[in-house]
């Protein structure tokens, strides 16, 4: 009988180490895939906890929190140092749960990034997965001697772990340097743009319940009634109940939404272009700036030099999108001889369409061609060559 339960305990305690690890290799990797993005999501929890000093560190943070996740779960399975990794998974999952249940109970972060763009969930189930986590994590956490290496050479054990370490931040430095490796969000290449900017005949709308605080002028009964009761009952026809300080809203049922639907392009006087510029039908380059400020000067100087022999050579029209002031962007743009158009848009959709700052996408009749960082900028003759001369 004792042989029974130390084999159901060690078989726990496996099941437990390899479904922990995994999910932390793979919530580490695809978050690591687009560490940017991951940084925003950060900086919206700065803002609830007013932790705005942090945002300027918020890259650096994002990229060692997806290493953290991918050196705890590839040691936990290997079972290197794991009595260390049984704590460092504990505090972790700790403060996630944390996280996630503030998000969730007050409402303030919809979306929490735990995988990223990839597998959007609502706080509510961003809690629950970190709920079964928590458990997993403390039956190793009370197993913890009983997780063994899998190398048994001290030396070989902190070679993997340098690797592993290496993989883990390199991960994020390689996709915060280019691109993501894999594009989750709506701006990806082959994207139809206009049309995800569309919602098809007949979908459902977002339903919402109104709530009606009601009081009895004669009584002074106080009553609190949903839309659809206050129809039903026909309180509304007596004339002593009245409705008193504002309805409130609450969603019920989300429709359908469009994949794009926050992308409004205007000029300098708010009119609006973006018809206009996503569906042109030949080939558009788009650079994409939301934060002047802190563009990279040396990249926007290449690309203004591509928008000359494109407009030169190919007639091809070239805009930069940014979320600056109409001020501060014709300011910028006579202190860098740009040679295009300015148009402006909301800083959210712009960090969605490339994530770097300045990025450069190539549109034809509203599909993304390519997109690229400004590390990896192709010269002129490679668009030519490419893509131009088959206008």
């Amino acid at each position: 009988m004792e042989k029974r339960t130390v084999s159901a305990n060690k078989f726990v305690v496996e099941a437990a180490k390899w479904l922990v690890g995994l999910l932390f290799i793979f919530s580490g990797l695809i978050k690591a895939n687009d560490p940017l993005g991951f940084s925003y999501k950060l900086q919206e929890y700065f803002e609830v906890f007013h932790l705005l000093f942090l945002n300027d560190f918020a890259t650096a943070i994002a990229i060692s929190l997806c290493a953290l996740e991918i050196i705890l779960g590839a040691a936990l399975i290997l079972g290197i140092k794991g009595i260390k990794v049984a704590w460092g998974l504990l505090l972790l999952i700790i403060f996630f749960t944390f996280l996630t249940f503030y998000s969730a109970a007050f409402d303030v972060v919809r979306t929490c990034g735990c995988f990223g763009d990839a597998i959007p969930l609502t706080p509510w189930q961003s809690f629950s997965k970190d709920l079964v986590l928590l458990v997993l994590i403390i039956v190793l956490f009370v197993n913890r001697k009983r997780i063994q290496p899998v190398i048994t050479s001290a030396k070989a054990q902190q070679i993997v772990l340098l690797l592993i370490i290496m993989i883990g931040f390199g991960v994020g430095i390689y996709t915060y340097n280019y691109l993501p490796v894999m594009d989750f969000l709506p701006y990806k290449i082959g994207a139809n743009l206009p049309e995800e900017m569309k919602i098809p005949p007949g979908a459902p709308l977002d339903e919402y319940e109104i709530t009606y605080n009601l009081v009895n002028k004669k009584t002074g009964e106080k009553k609190i009634m949903t839309d659809k009761e206050y129809l039903k009952t026909e309180i509304w026809k007596d004339e002593n109940w009245l409705i008193t300080g504002e309805p409130k809203s609450r969603l019920v049922k989300e429709g359908y939404h469009a994949k794009i639907s926050d992308l409004k392009i205007t000029d300098a006087q708010g009119t609006d272009y973006t018809s206009e510029l996503l569906e042109n039908p030949y080939y558009n380059l788009v650079i994409v700036a939301y934060d002047l400020k802190a563009t990279d000067i040396h990249a926007i100087g290449d690309m203004n030099a591509l928008a000359i022999n494109a407009a030169e050579n190919y007639n091809i029209r070239t805009v930069l999108l940014t979320s600056a002031s109409a001020q501060d962007a014709q300011a910028f743009a006579r202190q860098n001889k740009l040679m295009m158009e300015i148009f402006y848009a909301d800083a959210v959709p712009l960090k969605s369409m490339v994530r770097a700052n300045p990025g450069l996408l190539l549109l034809k009749n509203g599909v993304v061609i390519n997109k690229w960082h400004y590390h990896t900028l192709p010269g002129y003759q490679e668009l030519e060559n490419k893509y131009f001369q088959h206008y």
